[in-house]
């Protein structure tokens, strides 16, 4: 027994020692942040002078925020259309190149590109540059129908859905789960379908949408989380000032400029802590609604 604890004990140590780096990162740059971050949102805090404890005030603050109160709007507005816009392209071109032909690989690769590069600095700078007064997008509608172009960007009508199309051209990750997961699906529901006489469309709704619900369950709770989370963009396209008239003023932009533009880190902080709750809520929602329409074939 004594030997075989000191085994124990020796490959547990080597372990640890492995896992050391990994350990020292995960408390340096992940728990103790988290745990700072809820201490400071209940604190005036501004970087430069030691916090001060106010309690609730910053959440109360919250509540009479006006500015904030339109970024949520602005943000749900933005998941609302980016989400199921996003995954039904995914899906539709997942089904189209899930058959072997030629130049597939090519084309699946070319799709998933944007997903590498939609939310890189230069791919946001892109963006607008094409969506400006003079942008390519102006040109085409001239071209074509001879249309006189408006600075999409610019105009507070326009501007949060050139985001959406921004986010909705990035469905790459969420083609290639779903090509994934219509792999699986054996063909014989299909032969099975046809000899009954169901149409193309009768079997991707009957058969293709309840076997693949599993990943499209995965796709919207992944797709939502991450598009709450969107920064980056409507950083870069509206110059950081969520302009404009806050039509792009995200709610982690917002945060963004209440913490390292305006130094209200305890505001920002508490910020930060009410869209965990928020999107803590929503994917709870999203997990009691799948018990009704997921389905797994075990």
């Amino acid at each position: 027994m004594k030997r075989r604890k000191s085994k124990s004990f020796n490959k547990s140590w080597e372990a640890y020692l492995f896992l050391t780096p990994w350990i020292i990162g995960m408390l340096a740059f992940t728990i103790v942040p988290i745990l700072l971050s809820l201490y400071y949102s209940f604190t005036q805090y501004d970087l430069f002078t030691p916090p001060r404890w106010v309690g609730l005030q910053n959440y109360r603050d919250m509540l009479s925020d006006s500015r904030l109160h339109n970024s949520l709007r602005v943000t749900f507005t933005y998941v609302a259309l980016t989400v199921p816009f996003q995954l039904s392209f995914a899906l539709i071109l997942a089904s189209v190149l899930k058959k072997q032909r030629r130049g597939v690989r090519f084309y699946r690769a070319v799709f998933y590109l944007p997903s590498l590069l939609g939310g890189s600095v230069a791919i946001a700078l892109l963006w607008r540059q094409i969506f400006n007064r003079q942008g390519i997008v102006n040109r085409v509608l001239y071209l074509l129908f001879g249309i006189e172009g408006i600075n999409w960007i610019g105009t507070p009508q326009t501007a949060l859905y050139t985001l959406v199309f921004l986010a909705v051209w990035q469905f790459g990750a969420s083609m290639i789960i779903f090509l994934g997961g219509l792999k699986q699906i054996s063909p014989d529901y299909y032969e099975a379908a046809e000899v009954d006489g169901a149409s193309k469309v009768q079997s991707f709704f009957k058969i293709t949408i309840p076997l693949l619900a599993p990943m499209v369950f995965f796709n919207v709770v992944m797709s939502v989380i991450g598009t709450f989370q969107a920064f980056t963009p409507a950083f870069i396209v509206s110059g950081g000032s969520g302009g404009p008239a806050d039509a792009t003023m995200f709610y982690t932009l917002y945060l963004y400029i209440r913490g390292f533009t305006q130094f209200a880190m305890g505001y920002a902080s508490a910020m930060a802590w009410f869209l965990l709750v928020i999107i803590g809520i929503i994917t709870r929602l999203l997990f009691m609604a799948a018990n009704k329409w997921v389905y797994y074939e075990e």
